[in-house]
């Protein structure tokens, strides 16, 4: 059994970006690119180990500190390829080359991907975590990284990899004249779409560093729970708005109402505005009777 793990990186997010997997000092490998994000390092460091090893008959082990590579790979693309690479919304998936590419190397193989907290003293996810870091930061030197030596044998076709590769959405509130109010809504519906949920910067910035939440099982979440394990709904969900009420110039109380195939749940979310910039700081959520 190959046991290695892989990680990503990016300087800016989107920025200079780096990717590595390690095995051991003696195999490894990096790469990169000037301008790319965290989601593409974590998903080609992936899609680089599997091209790697496709010549071994090895059982592989990844190590990942990425819910959303490893739910991609092993949940959502079986789903996103039936639907023409569609998310459940109906809009073109995220980093959707490396999607692909990703789907045609897991073709056939044995490979158990395997959570493990990012910066937690795992040797390996360590390991990764510094040669990826160090291929970003070579490029924004204007450099490159470091090939590592990798597996002997081995070859690699890498698709070309670009920030945006589906269209993006425009910014929410570039060149209109909108309400406090109607740009929470607007930030509380991003935050139920496939492309949001799917890159943990995004859901990052759009909740304050202290958010909390209540779920409907009971459970408190903080924010790095929340990052650790969010990702597309199982089915898409409507926000219908009930009450969006000022607290305070500064806080801002959205009731609404989700809507889903499963049924619907009523939800409260406290807004706060710091630096210009409009956060959610908690949310709760049950199902309406």
């Amino acid at each position: 059994m190959i046991i290695a793990a892989a990680d990503g990186s990016a300087l800016g997010n989107p920025g200079p970006a780096g990717w590595a997997w390690y095995v051991d000092d003696s195999c490894w490998a990096s790469g990169g690119w000037p301008h790319g994000t965290n989601n593409m390092g974590e998903l080609m460091a992936v899609l680089d180990l599997l091209q790697q090893t496709a010549h071994l008959d090895d059982e592989l082990h990844v190590f990942c500190d990425s819910t959303y590579v490893i739910n991609a790979v092993t949940k959502w693309i079986a789903g996103w390829k039936r639907k023409g690479w569609k998310t459940g919304s109906g809009s073109p998936v995220k980093n959707v080359e490396l999607m692909k590419a990703l789907d045609e190397a897991m073709q056939g193989r044995r490979v158990k991907f395997e959570w493990v907290k990012g910066h937690s003293g795992h040797e390996l996810n360590e390991a990764a975590d510094t040669l990826a870091n160090a291929a970003a930061a070579a490029y924004q030197r204007g450099g490159q990284a470091d090939p590592g030596p990798g597996f002997a044998g081995s070859s690699t076709a890498h698709p070309s990899a670009t920030v945006g590769q589906v269209e993006v959405e425009p910014d929410l509130f570039s060149d209109l004249e909108v309400s406090d109010e109607e740009q929470v809504v607007a930030l509380e519906r991003s935050l139920l779409t496939d492309e949001v949920r799917s890159d943990r910067a995004a859901v990052a910035a759009l909740l304050h560093p202290q958010w909390q939440e209540i779920g409907a099982s009971g459970r408190l979440w903080d924010r790095d729970s929340l990052l650790d394990e969010i990702g597309p709904l199982e089915s898409p969900a409507t926000l219908d708005v009930i009450e969006a009420a000022r607290l305070s110039p500064d806080l801002i109380l959205l009731v609404w109402r989700a809507l889903t195939d499963e049924g619907t749940s009523l939800r409260s979310s406290l807004w706060q505005r710091s630096g210009g910039q409009w956060q959610q700081r908690f949310h709760q959520g049950t199902a309406e009777a």
